[in-house]
């Protein structure tokens, strides 16, 4: 236990006996924080008891640090610690998603007499190099010209009926942070935008070259050679459903943009996606698009398998993402769905609270909605989730599980943070992020090369300037 951060108040009951019993210890009454946090909450105008915290040796005597440990609170994306913890241990480490292609027509002379169907099993990494490959597949088994539909089965996931809006945008609803997860999602229903002047011609394209997606080229050439960010994207939507992107501002000779806007909603994508790449690979598809399940009867034409579940999770903790937490949610709760669940994302709460049970692990501030902790309603308390992080530190995927987290000041979301310190690279640390909410969650080390679980969560209407309060918790135990 480190010296600066010792609270007044030490719990009577080791962290893991407290939470293994059906009921916590009552609320405590704020302990004693160092002069340094003490000091960065009052620069940065923020009540004591704002901030939720649990620190825990993991490897080193002492007894845990526990402030305001037994709040409810919410985490923000530290609650993809528990969903990816979850998966690691219920799914395994070596799971896989697949994608496929099926027919119910015949193939004869490299023309399909039938319809092509497009299977989504979940995969939250199906990018577009992915989807290329399989195609290519598909071409490779002689697949040329398809005379029927290109039929899209999004029936693996049993979708919640209704997804809260979230509006840290600030509005933008083509903000990627924001999709939805999709049984067929595809290159996380990103279109990326390109901007160029070459030598004063001004070009403008759009990646996936997807049909409904129209460019209005309004940009101006600038004088002289400096590079700046003046180039802004205008998404209208037309009548028969495609959109046109107004891109106005100006660039100077030279120099480039870039940005990426969700600005379709997953069928209309992914097909777009598919009859792009098809059309690079020289094939047709004569149909129109629709929805469809695959019939029992359909053959299997190509197969395309994800990354394992060990790799999926570095994408999801270290980027923080959103969207592919959320499908690796909704998979746990498809693995394990009965008939009583009402939806996978049901599913998935009652199986990871099963599983937490199981463990010993009782959390009765827990509340999960959607896996990704993009939500106003997940909870935790700091004590539950320092837990659940001991729980991970004795797994048997402990590696899989803390290599997945962001090292301090070297990677992943806390690549620009605490770079300057004896901290870089001494950390594995999930970070949150929401109007009113900064966290951190994870592994750090102090100088001696202990290992503590620590988890430090402000909840506030103005919580600027937290990240100083959080980040210096764990220079104090380092030092």
């Amino acid at each position: 236990m480190t010296k600066h951060l010792r609270p007044l108040f030490l719990a009577s009951l080791l962290l893991p006996l407290a939470m293994s019993t059906p009921a916590l210890a009552a609320p405590q009454s704020p302990g004693a924080l160092s002069a340094k946090v003490d000091q960065a909450l009052k620069t940065n105008k923020l009540p004591a008891d704002a901030l939720s915290l649990a620190l825990v040796p993991l490897d080193a005597p002492g007894a845990p640090t526990l402030y305001n440990a037994d709040v409810s609170v919410n985490p923000a994306s530290t609650m993809k610690l528990v969903t990816t913890f979850a998966a690691l241990e219920l799914l395994g480490p070596t799971y896989q998603w697949k994608t496929e292609f099926y027919t119910d027509g015949t193939l004869s002379g490299g023309i399909l007499n039938g319809n092509l169907y497009l299977k989504g099993g979940g995969d939250p990494k199906l990018n577009m190099e992915k989807l290329w490959l399989l195609m290519r597949d598909l071409r490779a088994n002689g697949v040329h010209q398809i005379t029927g539909d290109l039929v899209l089965d999004r029936s693996y996931f049993k979708m919640p009926t209704s997804l809260p809006a979230f509006d840290d945008d600030g509005g933008d609803e083509s903000a990627p942070f924001l999709v939805s997860p999709d049984s067929l999602l595809v290159n996380l229903k990103a279109l990326r935008f390109i901007a160029r002047n070459d030598s004063g011609r001004l070009v403008v394209s759009a990646e996936p070259p997807i049909a409904s997606i129209r460019i209005d080229n309004q940009l101006k050439a600038l004088p002289g050679d400096k590079c700046g960010s003046d180039v802004r994207y205008n998404p209208v939507t037309q009548a028969d459903g495609s959109v046109s992107v107004v891109v106005s501002g100006g660039l100077a000779s030279g120099c480039s943009s870039q940005t990426y806007l969700s600005l379709l909603d997953h069928p209309t994508y992914t097909a777009g996606a598919v009859r792009a790449i098809w059309s690079e690979l020289g094939g047709s598809i004569q149909g129109r698009d629709r929805q469809a399940p695959v019939p029992a009867n359909a053959k299997l034409l190509a197969r395309a398998f994800s990354p394992d579940l060990a790799e999926v999770i570095r994408d999801i903790n270290k980027y923080s993402n959103n969207t592919m937490a959320q499908q690796l949610f909704l998979s746990i709760g498809a693995q394990f769905r009965t008939d009583a669940d009402a939806d996978d994302g049901k599913a998935a709460q009652r199986v990871v609270r099963q599983w937490l049970a199981r463990k010993g692990l009782v959390s009765p501030h827990l509340v999960m909605e959607n896996g990704s902790g993009l939500s106003r309603a997940e909870r935790v308390s700091a004590r539950e989730m320092a837990a659940l992080l001991q729980a991970g530190w004795r797994s048997p995927y402990a590696a899989e599980y803390m290599s997945s987290l962001p090292l301090v000041g070297m990677d992943g979301t806390m690549r620009k943070r605490l770079k300057r310190t004896a901290l870089v690279g001494e950390g594995h640390i999930e970070t949150g992020t929401l109007n009113t909410v900064r966290a951190i969650a994870g592994y750090t080390r102090d100088q001696e090369g202990h290992t503590y679980a620590v988890v430090a969560v402000v909840n506030d209407p103005r919580p600027w300037g937290a990240r100083q309060v959080l980040d210096q918790i764990l220079l104090d135990t380092w030092n």
